[in-house]
Formats: C-alpha cells, structure tokens, sequence
C-alpha cells in the first residue's frame, strides 16, 4: 500500500489505483464524463483535472489516468485547477451546446456561458470524442466495429470506412455507454436502427421461435452462439419463453 494526501486528508492505496479511483472510494467528488469501470480509462474529456505536487512540483494531469504513489499531494480544488477546468468545461459547451450531460456538468461547475465560438456544424450532434463507445466496443464487446477516425477539426466517431457496418453486431453497448446520448439505439417492430453523429444502421431483429416477439439482433444472436460455442438453436427463444421451459 501507498499513503497520499488528497485536499490534505491521508489515504492508503493499492498501487494500482488511479487519483480519482481513491478519490470516488474516499468521498471526494472529481467530474468526469468518460469514465466508467467497464473499460479502460482514456483521459478524453480532461474534466478530471487535478493538480498533483511530487518532489516539490507542481503540475496539473488527468486524474483517471494518473496513477498513486507514496508521498503524492492531490489537490482536486485549487484555484488553478478550478480555473482550467473551467476552460475545459467551455470548450465542451462550445462543441456541444445542445447536449443535456455537457450543460448539466457546465452548470455544476459554475459555467452558463462559452467564450469560445460553436462550429455550426460540430454543434448540431452530442458527441465530445470521448471514445468510450469505441472502447466498449473493442474491450467488451470485442468486436471493433465502430473507432475515432482523422484528426484536430476532423476528429469523429466513424465506422470502418465510414459505411462498413460488418463487424457491428447491433449489441447497442456504444449507445448505452455513450454519456452525452450522442449515439441512439431504437427497437422498432422487426429492426435495430443505431444512430451516430453522421451515420445511422439497421439490424433485423430475431422472432421468437414459440411467441414471434422480436426480442435481439440476428446479429447478436449469431455473436453469442460462436462465442460460447453453443448451438444457434439455444438462441431461437425470447427470455420469457425461455424462462417458460
């Protein structure tokens, strides 16, 4: 174990652990809008600033991916960092003036305005490149099928080739993950539609064997039955007409 300060009170860690790992099981509140357990932390929004003093310096990282150490100093409220965090937080509302999660958050923080100019057209979507639905995608899900593509101005979430959907399995873990609600998932009669900033899909949806409620992707279905190795026949039965034999 590792002792450290966080806003002046001591705490032990495992050395494994994150500043803001410590910080959430101590009570201490640090925003952030990409994390989540599920997945490995990226450090995208830079909402989780904190400033850290080791050997006498000080400087400001990203809390979810800067890791414990003995003698760490961790101050999540500072005057710089309350600042910085702020500008991060505008940038943010600039590129996403329409998103509930960013204004909530703006507010929570203190911000009701940006400085900075929205791009009329980054501004019509919801997403701040965070990337966990990529994430999901490849860690969890394991099946890579949808990634950030370009750079700077043109960053974006994108499928293979923009138009590629094969490796979609039509889970929707990216939409559930997604924390701005910038990618959607809708179950209609018989079909999947996801939607992302500039691309939507549609997937069939599989009927039930016995009752013929559409209840999951083919797709899915198809992803499951390879991966346990188990027949496709154990997946042609809703949950409740499962639960029924």
């Amino acid at each position: 174990m590792v002792k450290l300060t966080i806003n002046g009170h001591a705490f032990e860690a495992d050395p494994c652990q994150t500043v803001l790992s410590v910080a959430q099981q101590g009570g201490i509140d640090i925003p952030t809008l990409c994390h989540s357990e599920a997945i490995h932390d990226y450090g995208a929004c830079r909402v989780c600033l904190v400033e850290v003093e080791r050997r006498g310096r000080k400087r400001l990282v990203t809390s979810c991916l800067y890791p414990v150490e003995e003698g760490l100093k961790v101050t999540t409220d500072s005057e710089k960092v309350v600042r910085v965090r702020k500008t991060v937080m505008e940038l943010l509302l600039a590129r996403c003036p329409n998103s509930a999660a960013v204004r909530e958050m703006a507010e929570k923080l203190g911000v009701t305005e940006s400085r900075f100019k929205s791009d009329e057209e980054d501004s019509k979507d919801n997403c701040v490149l965070c990337g966990m639905c990529a994430r999901v995608c490849a860690e969890v899900v394991g099946a890579s099928a949808i990634s950030l593509v370009n750079r700077g101005t043109e960053r974006e979430v994108a499928l293979p080739f923009y138009d590629d959907a094969g490796s979609c399995i039509a889970c929707g873990s990216c939409a559930y993950i997604c924390p701005t609600d910038a990618i959607t998932l809708v179950d209609t009669a018989s079909k999947r539609i996801i939607s992302w900033p500039k691309g939507t899909a549609d997937f069939a949806l599989k009927a039930c064997g016995r009752c013929g409620i559409h209840f999951a992707p083919v797709k899915q279905l198809e992803f499951m039955a390879a991966k346990s190795q188990l027949s496709p026949t154990e997946f042609e039965l809703c949950p409740d007409c499962r639960r029924m034999n």
